[in-house]
């Protein structure tokens, strides 16, 4: 039985993630600057060696957790298996593979701590930044500017957390700004936005990649991010729990819901990321 108090169990627990996510973004950037060629998974998405050498690295090293792993890369698990898990890890090990392969910086590695089908924590780790996003819970959520160097320099998560940057999603005085990607910029997204400019007028658009989107409105720099179109519970896990350590929610679109891991079925529900009073 774990005796450990929660707060001191989380942040054991999220400092091997802070750890992994950094070295498996190293692993992704040896890649990433030599010449690699691309596959395709059974979805027709794009697959590379980074992918696989990331999933291997925080594979081998949260396993020490005794928690069960889930993958993009092991997706195979059946729900028979998994229906069982109350507490364990969602990982994807290099969210933005098409941003990789067209080499424009906005790829991440994500790692989420799901408990009872929620985010309690997560991590995103920029590689070719070395950026890191934290969100755990009543903690709150942070952001690290040169992560290699900081990690190094700490003895444990008190003393990194102290060299961070506590995000807040709310903002100061600009125009209204959505963020979503511009390759899915389908119709029920444009029909949303023209709802947006009718409430907010003048609206800014931003455009980013991957788990980026969500950590736009975590720190502040968007309001809201739609997303309208096909995701799967590791691309979501990590920038929900930073989102909602941050103070912004990420709901399900028809319901309102907050968004639910675990599923019997992996794909998640069209949803929205705004910040909480939005």
């Amino acid at each position: 039985m774990n005796t450990m108090p929660d707060d001191q169990r989380m942040n054991m627990l999220m400092w091997e993630a802070v750890k992994v996510s950094i070295k498996a973004g190293k692993a992704i950037l040896d890649i990433y600057g030599s010449d690699f060629s691309v596959s395709s998974k059974a979805d027709k998405s794009p697959l590379t060696r980074a992918d696989m050498a990331s999933h291997a690295l925080i594979t081998q090293a949260l396993i020490n957790t005794g928690l069960p792993i889930l993958s993009e890369e092991g997706r195979e698990i059946p729900w028979s298996k998994r229906s069982s898990w109350n507490a364990f890890w969602l990982v994807d090990p290099l969210d933005g593979t098409k941003e990789f392969v067209n080499r424009n910086g906005d790829f991440t590695v994500n790692i989420a701590y799901i408990e009872g089908g929620f985010p309690c924590a997560g991590v995103i780790y920029i590689p070719v930044t070395d950026e890191l996003y934290l969100g755990m819970g009543v903690a709150g959520a942070f952001k690290f500017s040169g992560a290699e160097k900081l990690l190094e320099r700490s003895s444990g998560m008190g003393s990194f957390l102290g060299s961070g940057q506590r995000l807040q999603s709310e903002h100061g005085k600009r125009s209204y700004t959505v963020v979503g990607s511009r390759s899915h910029m389908n119709s029920e997204t444009e029909a949303f936005i023209l709802e947006l400019r009718k409430s907010h007028g003048h609206i800014d658009f931003m455009s980013r990649g991957s788990s980026l989107k969500i950590c736009m409105v975590a720190e502040g720099r968007a309001d809201i991010y739609p997303r309208f179109a096909p995701t799967m519970e590791w691309d979501t896990a990590a920038g929900q729990a930073v989102a909602e350590a941050a103070g912004a929610v990420v709901v399900d679109a028809t319901t309102g819901e907050r968004l639910r891991y675990n599923k019997p079925e992996l794909l998640n529900p069209w949803f929205i990321v705004r910040h909480a009073g939005k």
